[in-house]
Order: C-alpha cells, then sequence, then structure tokens
C-alpha cells in the first residue's frame, strides 16, 4: 500500500480570501515502511504573506522570489501524489488549498480525483476523546521526538506526522502462527499447526539484569505520565513480586 505523509504552509488562512499555498512537504510510506522517495517543494505565491503567517513558518517573500509558481510544478506534485492515500493532519485545510491551487491553474485536476485522504486529527480524536490532538500533543502522547521543530515546516512536519502515524496505528493486525504470512497462498487455507517434541531441552529463561530492570520501570513511569494513570504493566510487577 502506498501512503504519502503530506503537509503544506501557505500565506494566510483561507483560500477564499486569495491565500496560496508556499510549501508542499511530502514523505513516503510503502507497506508502512519509508521510502525516502519524498517531495518537497517551495513556491512563489505572487502574492504578499501574511505577518502572522510568517511568525509560525518563517518563510518570507524575499525567500520565495527565484521559486516555481505552483503551475510549473502541478505535473509533477500531481503524479507523485496520483493512486496513493493521503495521510494529513487537519486535511480540510491542506486539501481545500491544494484544489484552490488545481483551480487557478486550469490542471483539471482536483484531489478526490488523484488519491484518497486520510486525516489523522479526525482519528486522533476518535482515539482520544476530550484531549489536545495537536501534532505537538500526539508527539507527546507517543513519545515522538519533535525538539528539532522550532518552526513550522512542510517537510518537518511531514516527518514528524508520518512517525506519529505509525505509532498510532502501530498495533499488531493479524496472528500468524506459522511461517510467512500464515496461509497457503495457492490455496487460501491456514498452514498446519507444528507441534514440538515432548523430549525438547528446556527453554533457557534470561531474565533482566539490573539495569534492564531500572530502564523498564523509567518506561512505565512516562507511560503512566503520559496517560494519567498507571500502567497495566505495574499492577502485573507488583503482583509478581508478592
Amino acid at each position: 500500500m502506498r501512503q504519502i505523509v503530506l503537509d503544506t504552509e501557505t500565506t494566510g488562512l483561507e483560500p477564499a480570501e486569495g491565500h496560496r499555498i508556499i510549501e508542499i512537504g511530502c514523505v513516503e510510506l510503502i507497506d508502512r515502511r519509508l521510502t525516502g522517495n519524498n517531495f518537497h517543494q517551495y513556491i512563489q505565491p505572487d502574492r504578499k504573506i501574511d505577518a502572522g503567517a510568517v511568525e509560525v513558518h518563517g518563510i518570507d517573500n524575499a525567500f520565495l522570489a527565484d521559486k516555481p509558481r505552483f503551475e510549473d510544478i502541478v505535473d509533477d506534485f500531481a503524479g507523485y501524489i496520483s493512486g496513493a492515500e493521503l495521510i494529513i493532519h487537519n486535511a480540510p485545510f491542506d486539501v481545500g488549498f491544494m484544489d484552490h491551487e488545481f483551480r487557478l491553474c486550469d490542471c483539471g485536476h482536483q484531489t478526490a480525483d488523484l488519491c484518497t485522504v486520510l486525516d489523522t486529527l479526525s482519528m486522533a480524536r476518535r482515539m482520544h476523546p476530550g484531549q489536545r490532538n495537536s501534532l505537538d500533543a500526539l508527539c507527546k502522547r507517543y513519545t515522538v521526538n519533535n525538539t528539532h521543530r522550532e518552526l513550522h515546516g512542510a517537510l518537518l512536519d511531514a516527518e514528524i506526522l508520518a512517525d506519529v502515524y505509525l505509532a498510532m496505528t502501530g498495533g499488531q493486525v493479524t496472528l500468524s502462527l506459522g511461517s510467512g504470512s500464515g496461509a497457503d497462498s495457492s490455496t487460501g487455507t491456514a498452514e498446519p499447526i507444528r507441534h514440538l517434541a515432548a523430549d525438547r531441552p528446556a527453554l533457557r529463561v534470561i531474565r533482566a539484569n539490573t539495569e534492564e530492570i531500572a530502564a523498564h520501570r523509567s518506561r512505565l513511569e512516562a507511560i503512566a505520565e503520559l496517560s494519567g494513570a498507571p500502567a497495566v504493566w505495574t499492577g502485573l510487577e507488583d503482583d509478581t513480586a508478592q
């Protein structure tokens, strides 16, 4: 499965007021693995960037003066995202700007015609109702390092969101008891269970050392701090110690 984690930076908040995209950053995932085949482009917007927007992303008009316009990169961009699932935090904002740009250059594209979209903000609100679900808040919740993020940047934010998305969706989805996928691809039937010999040697038990136990307890404390409640393993550890 091909997924594109995408973010944009803009001249302001509303395309209806004539605001434009000035940066696009995309990170490619194939089968949940980062490929390194990213897309990054700064764009000349042909309009002044709002002062408030500059404070957010640090990009000014002087920096963009020699950059291409959206119509110059639209074919490369549309080809890159075509057929993928876009992963975007607060997708209506970015998709609204993308469709606005597509309309302005009269290229015949709209986002929905090129790809599907998954909104991680909506996903986070379902998973964590009543909590803060900004990208920074999710980084803290899922222990994703964003300390290098002093200003917003499309590619940087896409890279961070990719880590957050993988953490949010990182649970095991299938259980395979055999080798490979757990099924015979030619027949679609499950592989037979392999029984181990009764006289096999006993498994060697390697117990955690003092340093590993301390690291484990430190991790449990971090989980408790993030979730606001003790981790379930804390109770199991206490029961084992009794």
